[in-house]
């Protein structure tokens, strides 16, 4: 995802109940290191652990991550404090369902508010609907049917850091993304209670989160009227069978599986049905990008120029999470290549993989299927004779879409989905 242009304050709440952080204690640490905007960070410890940073993020990036926990996360890869921007280190990837506590950290804003779940309202209207309405958690609950749907929550800009030539934004690596069981009611329930106008063009979405300057554009977002009203697209009260985590978006937070994370907004406060194209700046400015560049079925039409469009949906993808780049084998040994793969919601046909660095391709194995907008496992074994071997893995999906092998240039470094490397050692 791109970055805000300013980062304009530190968090500002004191929420131990949902997982806060203290805004006395925030400020003072930051004073205490000299923070500034933008990729400044807190002073390294005495003894600097070793940061498990995707290879080819810019050595600024290198010299300036650290691993830290904010409250209910255990140790994630730091990029930013303010806001927080907080990367899954690849080895969580293992396993197809990412843990609460591990799920990266992504926001726009820095002042992220206390959210008690007792006052917490969600206001539904706009000219595009029939009628206004109000809701609390347990309305929410007790209203609505209840679903549940497995799905990958993928920031626009992960591995922006592997763009070349660089490009600006929050550098990260393969770890902007987690895969989670989320549970709620369906958008299309809510907004059908108040009546959806046959004008309605798009639906607008805030969050309780803001900027701390009157500079920085709010982060509002909107979707098509279509997209709102499609049967995945949840308002989330729970993930993995557990309350949002508040880094998370508690208590309620948009859910739209197969695309990027740009429109998952977290702390949910407002929905607005309106009969014109949103013109924001985090729709009209950015998460944009070049026209014919990428493969694209769902289009977001009513925000298209001539020159670009939102991005949308998530491109075919995978990982290689084991074994670990540079690791050592025994030569002759049975070795299992183990990763995940994913799309926007079209489903994984296959994985291959090369144990040579591209010169054969054989199928992998694909683990259970967790539903079309999850992570899906894959496997391949191979006895690795002596010397080093290049391992690389290639998703293909139903559409027939395949990874690339070079990155598509653009300026905000987006769909970064090229065959990922491993080299690895047996003797």
């Amino acid at each position: 995802m791109a970055r805000s242009r300013v980062f304009d304050g530190l968090a500002s709440h004191r929420q131990p109940e949902y997982n806060g952080i203290d805004r006395r204690v925030f400020l003072q640490t930051a004073v205490a290191v000299g923070a500034v905007a933008g990729m400044s960070s807190l002073a390294r410890p005495a003894a600097a652990q070793t940061v498990p940073l995707t290879p080819g993020v810019p050595a600024g990036v290198r010299a300036e991550a650290t691993l830290e926990a904010l409250k209910g996360k255990r140790k994630l890869i730091k990029l930013t404090y303010r806001p927080p921007n907080y990367e899954t280190p690849l080895a969580v990837f293992n396993d197809a369902i990412t843990p609460n506590d591990a799920f990266f950290v992504r926001y726009h804003v820095s002042d992220i508010p206390e959210v008690a779940a007792a006052s917490w309202r969600l206001k539904i209207g706009g000219e595009g609907l029939n009628g206004v309405a109000e809701y609390g958690l347990s309305d929410l609950k007790s209203g609505f049917e209840q679903v549940e749907v497995t799905a990958v929550c993928q920031c626009s800009g992960n591995r922006r850091g592997l763009s070349n030539p660089h490009v600006q934004g929050v550098q990260w690596g393969y770890g902007a993304m987690g895969n989670a069981r989320w549970k709620g009611v369906r958008l299309r329930d809510v907004l059908n209670k108040a009546g959806v106008k046959k004008e309605a063009v798009e639906i607008v979405i805030d969050g309780a989160d803001k900027p701390l300057v009157d500079k920085t554009p709010d982060f509002i977002k909107s979707i098509p009227a279509w997209k709102a009203l499609d049967e995945n697209t949840l308002i989330a009260l729970e993930m993995n069978g557990a309350p949002l985590p508040h880094w998370n978006g508690f208590p309620a937070r948009l859910i739209v599986p197969g695309w990027t994370g740009t429109y998952w907004m977290k702390h949910l406060i407002s929905v607005q049905a309106v009969t014109k194209p949103y013109g924001g700046f985090w729709m009209a400015a950015a998460y944009r990008i070049p026209n014919g560049k990428f493969p694209l079925v769902d289009r977001f039409i009513s925000q298209e120029t001539a020159a670009n469009t939102p991005i949308t949906e998530m491109v075919v993808n995978s990982l290689i999470t084991a074994p670990a780049d540079g690791q050592k084998l025994r030569a002759g040994g049975a070795v299992e290549v183990k990763g995940i793969a994913w799309d926007g919601g079209y489903g994984i046909r296959q994985v291959e993989v090369s144990t040579n660095g591209g010169k054969s391709w054989r199928p992998a194995t694909l683990g259970r299927d967790l539903g079309r907008f999850s992570f899906r496992q894959w496997s391949y074994r191979f006895a690795p004779k002596a010397g080093t071997h290049t391992l690389l893995a290639k998703a293909t999906n139903a559409m027939g879409a395949s990874q690339t092998f070079e990155a598509i240039f653009n300026p905000a470094g987006y769909h970064h989905n090229v065959v990922h490397r491993v080299d690895v050692v047996a003797a």
